[in-house]
């Protein structure tokens, strides 16, 4: 085999390609502005996953210091925007535009003092699970400050005859009591992501996602272009090879990718602090996984008619890429039946490599098993479209 002459020939296909993207001023803005606009929006919208400033509603109708007091704690938390309201009834949540209401019932401060408290009503809306869980969670949290600040109230303010009387019994009893009396303590220690930056947890999803809706889309449209304007056909009676062809219209689109990649990298590092470790690592993973989308990319392209046709077969394949690829979101949560599938997308291997190398610090035994299905996918791709153009006919 002429290596010379089949490398020639890769580049020449290449070049040509290069003058495509050159020449379509829409494909160069969308590349250079896209990256680092998308990793910002979604940076943004992934970076503080605390809950601020929900709309609530508190309806005391007991009126007395202590619920005053525990009102107080409760507009201490700023994951509430509280208002409040007077009205008999709990209102809708929809119509009051509000996703937490808190009833506060009449005789309630009495009720602790009699040391039976009564329940404090709280009305969630519960479609979005995460904010309802979330919201109970600040509102059980300020009540228990509450309950806390109450019993060690009531322990200073004992008469002396009670503390007296505590003195009298036995030492043990005393110090089982005190134990009862204060929280019990939990120490924890987290590793490979102590702060829980959830940014540092979703940039992998951000960056795949970016990379593959771009190079998908844009290599969909790479073959089904030269036969809309009637060129595939020249292409294919000349003396380059199948396999040729397919090398050299990956190369232009995993050359951009790579500074796609780049431009994403800096944003997420200069703009968001995230930290990227062991980069050769991440650099071989980036690359199989541009390999594998490429390879989709090209795939569709071969047996898609149009560009319209290439990019609605694209877009068929990323639509179900975004829920179920665990990009944002553990696919632990996912179904099992649902979650056998997503192991067929190659996002869900880039991201579990990635995660792995840059979180946890893992070496590449660890992610043997994602770089043989991206390796595999790349390759069997790139070979199903240099099949499929072997069949092509005029």
């Amino acid at each position: 085999m002429n290596w010379t002459a089949s490398a020639r020939a890769i580049a020449g296909v290449a070049f040509k390609e290069f003058l495509h993207i050159y020449r379509d001023k829409r494909i160069v803005a969308l590349v250079l502005l896209l990256p680092p606009l998308f990793t910002l929006l979604f940076g943004y919208a992934f970076q503080g996953t605390r809950l601020t400033g929900a709309p609530s509603l508190l309806m005391d109708r007991d009126k007395s210091a202590e619920s005053a007091k525990f009102i107080a704690l409760l507009k201490g938390k700023d994951a509430f925007a509280w208002r409040e309201s007077s009205a008999p009834a709990a209102p809708d949540l929809v119509r009051a535009g509000v996703e937490e209401v808190l009833i506060i019932p009449a005789g309630w401060g009495k009720s602790l003092e009699d040391g039976d408290p009564a329940a404090i009503r709280l009305i969630l809306d519960g479609s979005d699970t995460d904010t309802a869980a979330e919201l109970e969670g600040d509102t059980r949290e300020a009540l228990g400050d509450f309950q806390s600040e109450a019993r060690d109230d009531l322990i200073n303010n004992l008469p002396d005859e009670v503390v007296e009387m505590g003195k009298k019994l036995p030492v043990e009893t005393r110090h089982q009591f005190a134990s009862m009396m204060e929280p019990w303590k939990v120490e924890s220690d987290i590793l490979y992501n102590p702060k829980l930056s959830f940014i540092e947890y979703v940039i992998p999803g951000i960056i795949g996602l970016i990379l593959q809706l771009l190079t998908v889309t844009l290599m969909a449209c790479t073959i089904t272009r030269e036969r809309e304007a009637g060129t595939l056909y020249q292409l294919l009676v000349t003396s380059l090879g199948r396999t040729e062809i397919v090398l050299g219209k990956v190369l232009p689109y995993l050359l951009l990718s790579m500074f796609l990649i780049a431009a994403t990298v800096a944003v997420a590092a200069l703009h968001f602090g995230v930290h990227f470790r062991q980069p050769l690592l991440l650099g071989l993973v980036c690359l199989l996984f541009l390999l594998c989308s490429l390879g989709l990319g090209l795939l569709i392209s071969s047996f898609s008619n149009t560009q319209t046709q290439a990019i609605q077969f694209a877009v068929f394949f990323l639509l179900p890429v975004f829920p179920l690829s665990g990009a944002f979101a553990p696919i632990q949560r996912l179904p099992m039946g649902v979650r056998a599938i997503s192991y067929f997308f190659p996002l869900t291997h880039f991201c579990h490599a990635f995660r792995l190398i840059n979180l946890n610090h893992a070496g590449f035994d660890f992610i043997l098993g994602d770089l043989a299905f991206l390796l595999a996918g790349g390759v069997l791709t790139c070979a199903g479209a240099a099949f499929l153009l072997s069949r092509v006919q005029d």
